[in-house]
């Protein structure tokens, strides 16, 4: 491998790791006001549910995915559920909230990594940048609506 794609291995790889440690940080730092609810970024649809469990067989691989929260200070854990107090169920909702948005910000950076890379890079760091994220929005998706059904039936 040449010295110059060794590097740009090097700066994108360097570059990725700050900006979603950066971003998770900030996101895990924000008030709780910017997650409190379902504004258009966080409403889910009927149609979701389906599609997550049928197509994309969500139960399967969606206990692979870390919870990066605590990696840079978030104390609530979204691994799995810890209880089914409505209070606790509306703490995990906001926390999905917070997450979806970290990584929806994480997806959306991925064109500044086309400033210094060539052609072909960019298509690499495009495609890294959608399968690092996009299966972690769909997870806090999923489980925010399951955590809601669960609140509505408490009720």
């Amino acid at each position: 491998m040449s010295a110059t794609i060794l590097t740009l291995i090097a700066v994108n790889t360097l570059g990725w790791l700050v900006l979603q440690l950066s971003i998770a940080a900030a996101a895990t730092r924000m008030s709780s006001t910017h997650f409190a609810t379902d504004t258009l970024l966080y409403c889910t649809y009927a149609w979701e549910i389906p599609f997550y469990r049928k197509w994309l067989q969500i139960r399967r691989w969606k206990g692979l995915l870390p919870d990066g929260a605590p990696w840079v200070g978030g104390t609530f854990r979204k691994k799995r559920l810890e209880g089914r107090n409505p209070t606790y169920l509306r703490q995990f909702a906001l926390e999905t909230r917070r997450g979806e948005a970290a990584h929806w910000l994480m997806l959306a950076c991925f064109p500044i990594f086309f400033l210094w890379n060539p052609p072909w890079a960019c298509i690499v760091i495009a495609l890294y940048a959608i399968a690092a994220n996009l299966p972690c929005i769909v997870v806090q998706r999923y489980n925010r609506q399951m955590v809601q059904r669960l609140l509505v039936r408490q009720r």
